[in-house]
C-alpha cells in the first residue's frame, strides 16, 4: 500500500491506484508472458491490505501463491532496491473456491437464479431455442416450480414437451424438436461438468465480502484451470456472479474504497460470439455497478477484445507489452495506444511494443476522476509467492477457511423434479388399475419394483419442511437484468 492507494510500481515517481477511484473499473492487458498475472497479484494483495475483499479466477493456478509469503530471489531484490523498496514477504488471507469441489469449496447457483438468458448463453442456444427456454422458466414461475439443479430443468423441459399445446396457447409455440435439442445440449453441459454449478446451498454474496481479524479483505480465488476448458461455462458463471452483485447490493455512490473488487480474467471469452442483447446488458451492469461500490477489472491480451462501449467505462489502465505482426494486431495496437492520455515524452504505440517483462504503461484516475498522463512503469515485486501453492498448503488454507463446512454438503430439497413426479403418480394409478382388470382372473404376482429416483415419503416430508423453513415459497419470481432473481423476491439465504 502507498499513501494514495495501491502501489503499482514506479515511473519517475510512484504509480498508485487510488482507492476512492477504484470503483471506476479498470483494465490489465498484454501478451502472454508479459507479467499480467503478477500485476493482478499485486493489485489483489494491495486491495486486501486496504481492507477490500477481492474475487478473482485463477486460470493457470499460479495466482494461488498469494496465499503464501514470498521468497524473494536476487532478481526481485535488485528490482526492489532500484525502486527504493524493501520487500516484506507476506501472504494475503485467501478463500479457495471451485465449481467442481476439488481445489476449493464448492460454489453453486440455482437454475432459477441463473435465469433463461444466461442458461441459453451457456448452452449456446439460438434465438428460437432461447425463446422456448424463456417459456419454460415462465411456466415454472407461474406454477411455483422451483428450478434448483439440472434435474429440475430437465423435468421441466419434459413437462413442457408433454403439455406443448397448452403452453403454446398461453405463452407461445413450444415444439418437441426444440425441446429435444435443448435436452441434448444439457447432456453436453453435464459432460463438461456443468452440473456442478447448479444446486444448493447456493452462494451467499456476503461470503465473498469478508475481512479477517486484522481488517484485511479476503481474496476469493476460483480455481479455473479446469473450468477454462469450457469457455462458455466459465464466462457465463462469472457474468452471473457480476450480475448478482449488481442486483443484490444497495446503492453506495462513490465510497472511500470499494466494498469488493472483481477481476475478470480471460475477459475476451465473455464477449466472444455474444449476442447483441447480452452485450447491451453487460454494458449496463458495468456502467451502473460502480455506484454499488464494486470495481470490475478486465484482464485480457488485447484491449480490442473488449467492446468499445465497455472499454470506455474502464478508467484505470495497465498495459503490458503487445506484439503486432499482422494488420489486425496493428489496428489493435493503435487502438490500445489511442485509449491513453498521451505523454509527449514518447510515442505510446512504439512504447507498448518495446516494453519488457514486468514493465507496463500505466494511466489511472486522479483525485478529480481524470486519467493521468500515461507513464512507462516498472511493476513492483509482490510480497506473496510468485507461483502456485502446493496441495498441502491449499488444504491447510481451506482448513482455516471462514466458510469451512458451509457449502461442502449438497442440499437436495423438494423442487420441480419432485413436484412433477408427484403430479404424475396419481395419473398413472388408474391406468395401472385398468390394465390389471383386463388380465386373466388367475392371481397375479406383484410386479417387481422398478428402480426409481423418487424419494420416500419420510424423506420428501423432511425436505418439504426444510424448504418451508429455509425459503419463502409461493411468490411470483421476478427476474433481474441478466436473468437472476431480484433480491426482494429470491428465497431467503443464510447471511
Amino acid at each position: 500500500m502507498s499513501d494514495d492507494g495501491v502501489l503499482i510500481g514506479f515511473s519517475d515517481h510512484p504509480e498508485s491506484l487510488r482507492l476512492d477511484r477504484a470503483n471506476r473499473h479498470g483494465l490489465v492487458a498484454g501478451a502472454t508472458g508479459t507479467g499480467k498475472t503478477v500485476t493482478l497479484q499485486i493489485l489483489a494483495q494491495g486491495f486486501s491490505d486496504a481492507g477490500v475483499p477481492v474475487f478473482a479466477a485463477d486460470v493457470k493456478g499460479d495466482l494461488s501463491g498469494i496465499a503464501a509469503a514470498g521468497q524473494p530471489n536476487e532478481k526481485m531484490l535488485a528490482r526492489a532496491k532500484g525502486m527504493n523498496l524493501t520487500i516484506q514477504p507476506a501472504a494475503a488471507p485467501v478463500v479457495f473456491w471451485d465449481l467442481f469441489g476439488d481445489q476449493g469449496h464448492p460454489i453453486r447457483a440455482t437454475v432459477s437464479e441463473m435465469g433463461p438468458l444466461l442458461i441459453s448463453r451457456m448452452l449456446d442456444l439460438n434465438e428460437v431455442q432461447e425463446g422456448v427456454m424463456s417459456v419454460v422458466f415462465r411456466a415454472c414461475d407461474d406454477e411455483k416450480l422451483e428450478l434448483l439443479d439440472l434435474k429440475d430443468l430437465r423435468a421441466a423441459l419434459t413437462h413442457a414437451s408433454e403439455n406443448a399445446a397448452e403452453l403454446g396457447a398461453k405463452y407461445g409455440n413450444v415444439s418437441d424438436a426444440t425441446i429435444a435439442t435443448i435436452q441434448r445440449k444439457l447432456l453436453v453441459l453435464e459432460d463438461q461438468g456443468g452440473g456442478n454449478i447448479f444446486g444448493e446451498p447456493a452462494l451467499a454474496l456476503s461470503d465473498l465480502m469478508r475481512t479477517d481479524g486484522a481488517g484485511r479483505g479476503y481474496v476469493n480465488l476460483l480455481a479455473a484451470d479446469k473450468l477454462i476448458t469450457s469457455p462458455s461455462l466459465y464466462a457465463t458463471f462469472l457474468l452471473w456472479l457480476m450480475s448478482e452483485l449488481f442486483e443484490e447490493l444497495p446503492e453506495l455512490g462513490d465510497p472511500e474504497k470499494p466494498r469488493l473488487v472483481f477481476f475478470f480474467d480471460e475477459a475476451h471469452l465473455l464477449f466472444r460470439d455474444a449476442p447483441k442483447p447480452l452485450l447491451e446488458k453487460v454494458e449496463q451492469v458495468v456502467r451502473l455497478i460502480r455506484s454499488k461500490g464494486v470495481g470490475v477489472y478486465f484482464i485480457t491480451q488485447n484491449p480490442a477484445d473488449i467492446p468499445e462501449t465497455v472499454l470506455g467505462q474502464l478508467g484505470n489502465r495497465i498495459e503490458h507489452a503487445l506484439r503486432a505482426y499482422t494488420p489486425v494486431e496493428q489496428r489493435g495496437l493503435r487502438a490500445a495506444a489511442d485509449s491513453f492520455r498521451a505523454n509527449p515524452a514518447f510515442d505510446t504505440a512504439e512504447a507498448i511494443q518495446g516494453l519488457g517483462v514486468g514493465e507496463a504503461l500505466v494511466s489511472v484516475l486522479d483525485e478529480r476522476g481524470a486519467p493521468t498522463m500515461v507513464q512507462k512503469t516498472m511493476i513492483r515485486p509482490p510480497a506473496s509467492r510468485m507461483g502456485p501453492v502446493t496441495p498441502a498448503e491449499r488444504a491447510a488454507v481451506m482448513g482455516q477457511s471462514p466458510v469451512r463446512g458451509l457449502y461442502d454438503t449438497t442440499l437436495d430439497r423438494e423442487s420441480a423434479y419432485e413436484k412433477l413426479q408427484a403430479r404424475a403418480a396419481p395419473q398413472a394409478a388408474p391406468t395401472a388399475s385398468a390394465s390389471r382388470s383386463e388380465e386373466a382372473p388367475a392371481p397375479a404376482q406383484a410386479p417387481a419394483p422398478r428402480p426409481s429416483n423418487r424419494q420416500g415419503m419420510g424423506e420428501a416430508f423432511a425436505k418439504s419442511m426444510l424448504r418451508t423453513l429455509g425459503s419463502q415459497v409461493g411468490r411470483e419470481l421476478i427476474r433481474g437484468v441478466l436473468g437472476g432473481l431480484v433480491a426482494a423476491s429470491r428465497p431467503t439465504r443464510r447471511r
